[in-house]
């Protein structure tokens, strides 16, 4: 019997479509058919993809009418939240980041870890579902069976560059691609944003005075350390230019986005980063990460990055820490509050892939019996009335300058890639693996692919 389609939307490239390509292997591996690609063409698409399982990366209030959507078309949803592992405070979290509508129609949920399970669970509008401690691929790209997938890039990246520091940056909400999507900076100004509450006026300006910490840092450590190479990579959704406009008088400070953090990280002698996803990331790479610190508060920070990376509370701290991984002396921070954080937060860094548990969540479901259900035509007709507006709408607005979906933010964080390309990394991740033979990737349309066995 043909298995449910698995429809995997990317949103962020460089952030997720490593790892969304190994869940779309290890899921063809098993009989799935599988379709992915950026996320606004695979919406675009959907009235026309067969009936299978929408993996959502995130169940916003802005997810409310796309869901919809998939549920008339006859599709079923499983949420994931790609933001889930460093979050705002539970408040906050629901209040920005979790719907009581779009998970009314969620079928599943799977979770980062422990303390992800914990939140969806505690949500008032989380329905009677069942929540899965999965893990999420992006942690399988980092262990130590795929290092041989990484090993070309990071041999690419050491002999264009040498030896570096990478800083990374996560101030998209200060310092957005698109201007007027940086709200944390508008509130830190005293703009009025309709519905804001105090606590995030605060981390707003806590936030910015961060932002505005590495700005001086940035110039200051180059300058400090002649000797010595530093990249800049920022936020997958944050402007370069005021970065490179800050680089333009070091010249061995560079500005950079390519490819995912992964081979970066892992041909750094150090990460410096301060409430960032990439601490964690490189503690799960083995290698040594920086948190840098000049202000602190419990309201706003969050424990798991400080707790996997050394702290510098001080430009002269890092200094030190800098210069100590120069040396090959500075180590993975490895200590009994590191271990304990990281397993309360990270599922799957060891024994099974996570994404092997999430086909294996597929499989339970019955989802390897056929695909859903088929919506009664009237209900189908309202889905695909619904989903040929929607799309008209968007197209529209990717030729509205500013717009958060103009074509240039959408180029930005989903570039064009071949299927060539998705093949030769699934054959990678195969050779590296031991597994994956037989796994063919096609181009279904611009931005979408296919993959399934041959």
């Amino acid at each position: 019997m043909k298995r449910a389609t698995l429809i995997i939307p990317v949103e962020n490239q460089v952030r997720e479509l490593d790892a969304k390509l190994l869940l779309s292997a290890a899921a063809a591996e098993r009989g799935y058919p599988v379709v992915i690609g950026s996320r606004a063409f695979v919406h675009f698409a959907a009235s026309r993809l067969p009936r299978g399982v929408y993996m959502a990366k995130s169940m916003r209030t802005l997810s409310d009418r796309m869901f919809g959507i998939l549920r008339r078309l006859g599709h079923e949803i499983i949420g994931f939240d790609e933001e889930g592992l460093v979050r705002l405070s539970d408040e906050e979290y629901y209040r920005r980041r979790l719907s009581a509508k779009a998970l009314s129609m969620v079928s599943q949920l799977l979770a980062w870890g422990p303390d992800d399970a914990r939140a969806f669970r505690a949500f008032p509008g989380t329905p009677d579902i069942p929540i899965h401690i999965t893990g999420n691929p992006r942690v399988d790209i980092m262990r130590a069976e795929l290092r041989a997938y990484l090993e070309p890039e990071v041999e690419a990246i050491r002999k264009h560059r040498g030896g570096f520091v990478l800083i990374n940056s996560n101030f998209s909400e200060v310092n957005h691609f698109l201007p007027g999507m940086s709200d944390t900076l508008q509130l830190a100004e005293g703009s009025s944003l309709a519905g804001e509450t105090e606590y995030m006026k605060g981390r707003a300006r806590y936030r910015v005075e961060i932002y505005r910490d590495f700005q001086r840092m940035l110039p200051e450590l180059a300058r400090r350390f002649p000797e010595l190479h530093f990249v800049l990579r920022p936020h997958p959704s944050e402007s370069h230019d005021s970065w490179r406009a800050l680089a333009a008088d070091s010249p061995n400070l560079e500005v950079i986005n390519e490819g995912s953090v992964a081979p970066w990280v892992l041909a750094s002698s150090v990460v410096i980063s301060n409430g960032c996803t990439t601490a964690v990331e490189a503690r799960i790479l083995e290698r040594p990460a920086i948190g840098y610190k000049l202000r602190e508060d419990p309201a706003y920070d969050h424990p798991i990055t400080d707790d996997v990376a050394h702290v510098a509370r001080s430009l002269g701290e890092l200094e030190a820490l800098v210069a100590s991984a120069a040396r090959d002396e500075l180590g993975v921070r490895d200590d009994e509050a590191s271990r304990s954080r990281l397993a309360e937060h990270v599922a799957a860094i060891d024994g099974a892939f996570a994404a092997d548990r999430i086909v294996d969540v597929l499989d339970a479901a019955g989802h390897a019996d056929g695909p859903p259900p088929r919506a009664s035509a009237g209900r189908f007709a309202r889905g695909w009335i619904a989903n040929q507006v929607r799309t008209a709408q968007k197209r529209i607005n990717m030729h509205r300058p500013g717009h958060r979906n103009h074509w240039s933010y959408h180029h930005h964080r989903f570039p064009e890639v071949g299927a060539e390309e998705l093949q030769a990394r699934i054959g990678r991740m195969g050779r590296a693996l031991g597994r994956y033979d037989g796994i063919r990737v096609e181009r279904m349309g611009r931005y979408l692919f296919r993959v399934g066995r041959a």
